[in-house]
């Protein structure tokens, strides 16, 4: 673990620092807040300790510069002048702790353990977020930039949004991120695969049920609707849900309210509801299969998620992506993949879309050696 000591008393630091590299930390120091500020835009610090008492620049500018930066580390300020009024405008701005001068040891310790133990909090939240709510969006294509450019206008409304495209295409991702990119983010998001729910279960899954409503509900519960109230709820595969069922989500749009199975009682609910499909349903409600007021109710803003055929440019960045994904994720050695074999995986046709793509990578990652080569995808992928 990395710790700067930012101190103009050539004295204090390097005392500091001799304590900490007999307790293993490896330190840093810096003899003013510019070469300290200097220094983390060049390594990652798990803490940061910065006397508040400095020429040029004093400890509250370095704090707030370090904010903006927007880094990771737990900053502790020290001084030999405390008192209550800075130790909390030093915490409103950002830090972590404050100490004052003289240093005790057991302290610092203290200090340093809970600090880490903060960022690395941190961290795992930041990693939680990403597998709860979706990975970013990769690509420059013209194709998906128009899809994100969307989701940054739509985002921050409450409108309702139909997702369609084939199956692959990252769907579920952009649902995900109209989620993150709203108002309802602390909210829950709650995910229903309608095609996978047999469709005498779908209203039970959907709105719920009370006791006794049908012989194997033994208690009471909480439909999807329920779950997701204040935030978002996600129909993915809605073409596959039955016309009974689409008549009560209809109404839980129109009127905002809902009634379990087995019980008579309206509840109401705040939801924003988005659904996606890989049918054509204005295909499907020709065929009687899907109603046409709940496609209008659904369909006030309409994504059209490109194939990965339609975005080929994006390959080689989604490739390296997943490289550094799933070597992450498994703990394998990152390689690098041959200019030839790259080629050969953008002229691919993708007809599993980015889903098949990421399946690719990985199985490339595994069978292949030091580098991936173009005999290596002739071998495992085409």
């Amino acid at each position: 673990m990395k710790i700067l000591i930012i101190d103009d008393e050539r004295s204090i630091r390097n005392s500091l620092k001799e304590i900490l590299a007999d307790e293993g930390y490896e330190v840093d120091v810096a003899e003013n807040g510019a070469t300290g500020c200097a220094m983390v835009d060049k390594e990652k610090y798990s803490v940061i300790f910065c006397d508040i008492k400095m020429p040029e620049m004093d400890g509250m500018e370095v704090l707030g510069r370090l904010t903006e930066m927007g880094i990771d580390s737990a900053v502790v300020m020290i001084s030999g002048h405390g008192d209550i009024d800075t130790a909390v405008e030093c915490i409103k701005k950002g830090a972590f702790d404050f100490i004052q001068k003289p240093l005790d040891l057991n302290r610092i310790l203290i200090t340093i353990k809970n600090a880490t133990e903060r960022v690395s909090l941190v961290k795992e939240t930041r990693q939680l977020k990403k597998k709860v709510y979706g990975q970013e969006m990769v690509g420059e294509s013209p194709a998906l930039v128009q899809v994100k450019d969307m989701i940054g206008k739509v985002a921050p409304t409450d409108a309702r949004v139909l997702i369609i495209g084939a199956n692959g295409t990252g769907k579920e991702l952009v649902a995900r991120n109209l989620h993150q990119k709203s108002a309802r983010s602390a909210a829950p998001y709650i995910e229903v695969n309608c095609a996978a729910i047999p469709s005498e279960l779908i209203e039970s899954e959907l709105f719920g049920h009370e006791k006794g409503a049908f012989t194997s509900a033994i208690k009471q519960h909480k439909g999807k609707f329920e779950q997701a109230d204040g935030g978002t709820l996600f129909l993915d595969e809605i073409g596959d849900m039955s016309l009974a069922a689409q008549a009560k989500v209809l109404r839980v749009l129109q009127e905002k309210k809902l009634s379990r199975v087995g019980s008579d009682k309206d509840i109401v609910v705040d939801v924003r509801v988005v659904a996606a499909t890989n049918k054509n349903l204005k295909e499907e409600i020709a065929k009687g299969r899907f109603r046409e007021d709940l496609y209008h109710r659904l369909s006030v803003i309409v994504i059209n998620m490109p194939t990965l055929d339609e975005r080929k440019s994006d390959i080689p960045l989604l490739v390296d992506y997943f490289i550094g994904q799933i070597c992450s994720e498994t703990g394998m050695q990152p390689r690098d993949i041959d200019a030839d074999a790259m080629q050969m995986l953008v002229d691919k046709t993708w007809t599993g879309n980015i889903r098949e793509l990421r399946n690719v990578v990985e199985r490339l990652l595994i069978l292949s050696g030091s580098r991936i080569t173009a005999s290596d995808v002739r071998a495992y992928v085409l």
